[in-house]
């Protein structure tokens, strides 16, 4: 009998479900939570905040948000203009006490900072504070602006990481001058705590010896570093970057 029954009740299942397809595994589609990412385009304000906001920070201090703001916006514009191939930011705030740690290293493919280091300005810059700033050889000034990191070498103070400004009148004679990124015992808490205020260089950012190798190792070949001080304006990054 089952078989005189059998294809009644298969008429019937086609009736009520014409041109249906059973779906099976391969035809069905699971919406997954999509990852959380950040969209790093240099010409949104709120995308920029975004990174900021999502910076992990190592227990480290995180910069100022001003002057991440300026960095990130450089960043983004010589990375595309080919001049930099990492993707390593390194931001140095001269608006900060020279007693403080203001150096920040960034690694934007991970959003981590790797160093926040003490890091010294040109005597003639300022004493605590950095007020004055030079392109000139001889001045013994720190020069603000935009540098893509060079390559290292060995000189008086040793290990040492070649540096090219490449803003026109603000810091293109850093190699010239000699600028580059060296380490210096007066970068020290002890020199802080015996002279009240961090030593300072003949212009170069010079950072403490313990932390030399780490961070030069990984900003050097052509990475983006950043030297930020209010007094700059908003008018040199857009001339620059315009």
């Amino acid at each position: 009998m089952i078989y005189k029954i059998f294809p009644p009740v298969l008429f019937l299942i086609f009736s009520l479900f014409p041109n249906k397809e059973i779906p099976t595994t391969s035809t069905i589609t699971i919406n997954k939570k999509p990852d959380v990412s950040i969209s790093l385009e240099p010409s949104s304000d709120s995308n920029i905040e975004m990174v900021y906001d999502n910076l992990h920070s190592n227990q480290f201090d995180l910069p100022n948000l001003e002057s991440f703001k300026e960095a990130l916006k450089g960043f983004y514009s010589l990375k595309d203009k080919g001049l930099i191939q990492k993707d390593i930011l390194t931001l140095v705030d001269f608006s900060m006490s020279s007693n403080t740690k203001r150096l920040w290293v960034i690694d934007l493919s991970t959003n981590t900072i790797l160093y926040n280091s003490l890091v010294a300005h040109g005597r003639n810059t300022g004493e605590e504070y950095a007020s004055s700033f030079s392109n000139s050889n001889s001045s013994f000034k720190s020069s603000l602006g935009f540098y893509v990191t060079g390559e290292t070498y060995n000189g008086k103070h040793g290990m040492s990481l070649k540096l090219d400004g490449i803003e026109k009148g603000i810091n293109d004679n850093a190699r010239i001058r000699g600028v580059v990124m060296h380490a210096a015992d007066y970068v020290s808490k002890s020199f802080i705590k015996c002279n009240k205020r961090l030593g300072r260089s003949l212009g170069c950012p010079a950072i403490p010896e313990e932390s030399l190798k780490g961070i030069v190792n990984t900003i050097k070949d052509k990475s983006c570093l950043f030297i930020y001080h209010p007094s700059r304006g908003p008018k040199a990054f857009s001339a620059l970057f315009t």
